[in-house]
C-alpha cells in the first residue's frame, strides 16, 4: 500500500488498518529502517510522557537496532522544540537510567 492510501484509511478510521497497526505483530512499517522506527517511537515516547518500563524497552530495541546512546539522546534535544523543555527535562533521568546511567548519582558528584 503507498503513502496514499494509508494516509486516506488513517483519515477515514479505517477498522482494518487499525486492526493492523495497534498491537498487531502484522505491522511492518518497512518504509523506515529498524534504527529509524526504533528512534521514532522514542520521540514519541517522549511527547506522550513514558515510565521507566516503556523508555527501557524502547532504548533497548533502539540500541538492538543499531542506535548509539549519543543518538538516542539526541532525540531528547530533537523534540525539545515540538514537545517543550520540560517534557524533556522530565524524561532525561528516565531515558537516563533505561541506559544505565544514573543521573542523581551523576549529579552528587
Amino acid at each position: 500500500m503507498d503513502y496514499t492510501d494509508r494516509l486516506r484509511l488513517l483519515a477515514l478510521q479505517d477498522a482494518q488498518l487499525a486492526e493492523q497497526l495497534v498491537g498487531s505483530p502484522r505491522c511492518d512499517p518497512t518504509e523506515l529502517d529498524p534504527k529509524t522506527l526504533a528512534l521514532a517511537r522514542l520521540a514519541a515516547l517522549v511527547a506522550a510522557g513514558g515510565t521507566l518500563p516503556s523508555y527501557g524497552a524502547l532504548a533497548d530495541a533502539a540500541v538492538s537496532a543499531g542506535a548509539s546512546p549519543a543518538e538516542i539522546v539526541a532525540v531528547l534535544t530533537g523534540v525539545v522544540d515540538i514537545v517543550g523543555l520540560p517534557r524533556v527535562v522530565a524524561a532525561a533521568p528516565t531515558l537516563a537510567m533505561a541506559l544505565g546511567y544514573d543521573t542523581d548519582q551523576a549529579l552528587e558528584r
